[in-house]
């Protein structure tokens, strides 16, 4: 029985070495981390870039970062504590349009009487806006496009009545659309009317004088919101004849091409990362002649000093300009008010960065507030 007893304490233990160990996933989160990223090329790969800008390392917008980075950093930190934050900087702005043929003569068309009915049913020698974009369909040149293929076109336009006019139009995610043409008058408001094109020493301003045109032209600009594409095709000559596509967004002020850097700040929350609901905001010059002239926040003198340098004199309290600090915080909640009253979420942070004056130097400090869901006070400690 013994030796038969040993024979099996052996057995077990060769099984028992044979056996693969389970190997524990360590879900055990690292640490509370503080984390500051600015996104690279290789980021934005990992997105889907068949979804818009992706590919060339853009957002279509904020709210288009706010919904797509959490994703990102629940995939590259999944094991940090609940509390970490994430201030994480990247680009947004508009998509790269490569014409896929830009040869301005290869482009532009005039149709001829006989073009007109190609479109099934029509027999006039005119067309609407709607029946000009289904004759692209039937046109031989434009009925099998390639992506990113222009047309400028020039017809009988009706509405109401007829008139000659040349538009653009651009096969643009699996549809023709018609996109923005600059006119003959726009080209002469800006002294390029001798052939309405821009030429290669323009090559530096052309996004300059395309955003003052837009802006000038009263229906681009009145009904444009924030983050809206307008696609301009435009005429340059640098030895050859093109027609180009460039996209611009709205800014709340300007027409912009290509990208301009923003940063969001995240933070973990029950497991799951999310937009952090801190808002940190840095006064302007205009925020210091508000306090300056439309407050009560410290002395009178004070004020008028903050209204005419923008900054806080901290240097001493026999100052007639001192700022104490209570008067700071009567300055700093003012313009919180003024500004965020209407959209703050009660008990949500707001950190406010602002410019000192003490003893012959500038620098800069923040101060935190919290809105109580009816004013913004500061907070206990």
């Amino acid at each position: 029985m013994k030796k038969i007893s040993n024979i099996l304490v052996l057995a077990a233990l060769a099984l028992s070495a044979c056996q693969k160990q389970p190997v524990i996933p360590n879900t055990m989160p690292l640490h509370k981390a503080k984390l500051t990223q600015t996104m690279v090329a290789a980021d934005y790969k990992k997105l889907d870039t068949s979804s818009y800008g992706y590919k060339n390392g853009v957002f279509q917008s904020e709210d288009d970062a706010k919904q797509t980075i959490p994703a990102l950093l629940a995939t590259e930190y999944p094991r940090v504590d609940d509390g970490s934050t994430a201030d994480i900087t990247f680009n947004v702005g508009t998509p790269q349009v490569k014409v896929a043929d830009s040869v301005y003569s290869n482009v532009a068309y005039t149709l001829t009487n006989a073009d007109y009915l190609l479109l099934p049913g029509n027999k006039f020698t005119d067309f609407s806006a709607a029946q000009i974009l289904s004759w692209l369909t039937y046109w031989p040149k434009t009925a099998n496009p390639k992506a990113n293929q222009l047309a400028v076109l020039t017809f009988n336009y009706y509405a109401g009545s007829v008139s000659v006019q040349t538009y653009g139009y651009l096969y643009l995610n699996n549809a023709w659309q018609q996109i923005y043409l600059l006119s003959p008058a726009q080209y002469a408001s800006i002294g390029r009317s001798s052939h309405n094109e821009f030429v290669a020493t323009d090559a530096g301003s052309v996004n300059t004088y395309i955003n003052a045109l837009l802006k000038a032209d009263l229906t681009a600009s009145t009904t444009a919101k924030v983050g809206d594409i307008l696609y301009v095709s435009y005429n340059y000559y640098d030895g050859t004849d093109y027609q180009k596509v460039t996209a611009f967004a709205f800014d709340g002020n300007n027409w912009v091409a290509g990208s301009t850097p923003r940063t969001l700040s995240f933070e973990r929350a029950t497991g799951k990362w999310v937009v952090s609901s801190t808002v940190s905001y840095t006064l302007v010059k205009d925020d210091y002649t508000y306090i300056g002239t439309q407050t009560t926040a410290g002395t009178q003198a004070a004020r008028d000093n903050v209204a005419k340098f923008p900054d806080f004199n901290i240097s001493a309290a026999t100052d007639a300009t001192f700022w104490s600090d209570a008067d700071l915080n009567a300055a700093m909640i003012a313009v919180l008010t003024e500004k965020f009253k209407a959209t703050a979420l009660p008990n949500q942070k707001f950190v406010v960065t602002y410019v000192v004056y003490s003893f012959g130097k500038t620098s800069n400090t923040s101060k935190t507030f919290v809105f109580d869901g009816t004013n913004f006070v500061v907070p206990q400690s």
